[in-house]
């Protein structure tokens, strides 16, 4: 006989799993490929930090820029002990003439005075200043409870803090490379696009003109170029015009890069379908052919801004970029061209260290996009 199992037959279960990204966006898959990468997002939190405090420049500056002090100050370091070694909450203390003298010198030895400490806090009162240039304020990140003088990275020549002018001066840094590459991405983009697009003896000629931009020696232009411009000239036009130069130089280079590009993308299928229907020249390039070169070129002013910043940094090194009052990393390092000046005080190399920052920032960036915007 045969014998029927009368238990129920099990449950239905499902054999076709969802893929968790199956559906996933292109922009969200770029995000997924690039929080892989440890030096990609090191970058993107550093840029953000930068962009912020350029933005929020005045709230974290510790000082006024402008304040005076005495010049050549080495830099005051942070403390969590007083003068009989108990713990305390963290303090700087100003350097003073101490009672005892240089045996040899005779003059008095400069230590720290422990009598007067200055009590480090955040949120605290300090210069006045207009927020976002609009708003009034006199709040900073961090400094002293009592608002007296602290210079964690020493002062210059004229006794202004060194911390303070380099917070400060990221902002007219990076709003130079950014306003530049902002520029020559434009340009750039939609000159190599037509160029590739068109063809023919359009193309030649364009591309001699690009040839003959990029023949150009710059750093011998840009000397000569910015040094047109009279040094009474006000601050605002003298910018301007650095910007001018820099754009006007620096287009080139995108431009033959999206026109390799474009030459590739012209003979896809998708837009020879799009020229066979009967789509404009301008529907083609801005809605065919755009889209699909925005990754290179993403990538590409992600690797650019470093190389402003170390221009605008050299040209202001030898006073061609941003004239004073208004400050920049490179208008900072002009104190450092006299070498017995680095040797006894090295503290003013302090811009460099962001300089470094920056470059390495964007940099880190660009390569975790170069490999995140190909994600197939």
């Amino acid at each position: 006989m045969l014998a029927f199992d009368s238990s129920p037959p099990p449950p239905h279960e499902e054999t076709v799993k969802h893929a968790p990204h199956g559906n996933e966006s292109y922009m969200a898959l770029v995000w997924r490929r690039l929080r892989r990468s440890w030096t990609g997002m090191m970058g993107l939190i550093l840029v953000g930090l930068l962009i912020i405090m350029a933005i929020f420049a005045d709230f974290f500056a510790p000082m006024d820029p402008k304040a005076t002090d005495v010049g050549f100050a080495p830099p005051q370091m942070m403390s969590v002990h007083d003068k009989d070694g108990n713990l305390v909450w963290p303090r700087v203390y100003a350097l003073g003439d101490s009672e005892e003298l240089d045996p040899v010198t005779f003059q008095p030895i400069v230590g720290p005075d422990y009598d007067n400490p200055r009590v480090l806090g955040f949120f605290v009162k300090g210069a006045e200043y207009r927020l976002l240039g609009l708003i009034p304020a006199n709040r900073h990140f961090f400094g002293t409870v009592g608002g007296e003088p602290v210079h964690f990275l020493g002062t210059d020549k004229f006794g202004r803090d060194v911390l303070s002018r380099a917070i400060i001066g990221s902002r007219i840094s990076l709003m130079i490379a950014l306003t530049v590459v902002f520029i020559v991405t434009i340009v750039g983009t939609t000159v190599g696009m037509v160029s590739g697009y068109f063809g023919g003896s359009f193309d030649v000629w364009v591309q001699r003109f690009v040839e003959l931009v990029l023949a150009f020696p710059q750093l011998p232009l840009y000397l000569a170029l910015t040094s047109l411009i009279p040094i009474t000239a006000p601050t605002n036009v003298f910018l301007a015009f650095v910007i001018f130069v820099m754009s006007a130089l620096g287009w080139a280079q995108m431009s033959r890069e999206v026109r390799g590009k474009t030459l590739a993308l012209a003979r896809i299928d998708y837009v020879r379908a799009a020229m066979a229907v009967g789509a404009t020249d301008r529907r083609i390039i801005f809605q065919h052919i755009f889209p699909n070169v925005m990754s290179h070129v993403i990538v590409a002013v992600t690797l650019h801004i470093p190389s402003v910043v170390l221009l605008e940094s050299f040209l202001g090194f030898l006073g061609f970029a941003v004239k004073p009052p208004l400050i920049s990393w490179g208008l900072m390092l002009q104190d450092t061209a006299n070498y017995s000046v680095i040797g006894t005080y090295p503290w003013i190399l302090a811009p460099v260290g962001f300089v470094l920052v920056t470059v390495f920032a964007f940099n880190a960036l660009g390569d975790g996009l170069r490999d995140a915007v190909d994600p197939y």
